[in-house]
């Protein structure tokens, strides 16, 4: 298949999972109501597009470019970004579910999530400093020398993060939160 240059075009309502969209370039592109549930995206590269209300679940994402990508009210279930290219790596998320995805070993700083389901992501080894997550679900995440430096976890809850196993100065939690930091410690908090 050869490769395409697109730039400015807004895909609506596509069924990708039956028919792979073409390897290539997408620049200033927007994705609306597109399924790509399946699909493999491997060798494709996305600069400023937004994927908005589509499904990514499942997606192969080996060597996958995503430079400042916006993904909003998107299903993108059991995804590996440790597998896309890391040369410029950087998106954000609103009112997405990634529940059982990976970001092992990836670096992306200053990454905004909100309202944004992180259920069972493994953050092992990811650096997140400076990234927010607004109101955000951690039940079963795992974060295992873990960068949250600056990260702002205020709104966040059903985290369980090891202060001594993670780097977390400086890091703001919420109060009623706080609970979540000490669960390795064996503690009755009243």
């Amino acid at each position: 298949m050869e490769s395409v240059y697109i730039e400015g075009k807004t895909f609506n309502k596509i069924p990708y999972s039956k028919n792979q969209l073409n390897i290539g370039e997408y620049e200033n592109c927007t994705f609306i109501n597109c399924d790509f549930s399946n699909s493999d995206f491997a060798g494709i590269n996305f600069m400023d597009c937004v994927f908005d209300n589509c499904n990514l679940s499942m997606v192969n994402l080996a060597n996958t470019a995503f430079r400042e990508i916006t993904f909003r009210n998107c299903k993108m279930l059991g995804l590996h970004f440790e597998n896309c290219n890391k040369f410029g790596l950087s998106f954000n998320f609103e009112n997405t579910s990634l529940n059982h995805s990976s970001f092992y070993q990836t670096k992306i700083k200053k990454t905004n999530f909100k309202n944004t389901s992180l259920q069972e992501v493994d953050f092992s080894e990811c650096d997140l400093t400076n990234s927010i997550f607004d109101n955000c679900d951690f039940l079963g995440a795992t974060f295992e020398n873990t960068s949250i430096e600056n990260a702002d976890l205020e709104t966040s809850f059903n985290y369980a993060i090891d202060p001594i196993s993670n780097r977390i100065k400086k890091a703001k939690f919420s109060l009623s939160g706080i609970s979540g930091l000490l669960v390795n410690f064996d503690v009755i908090i009243v």
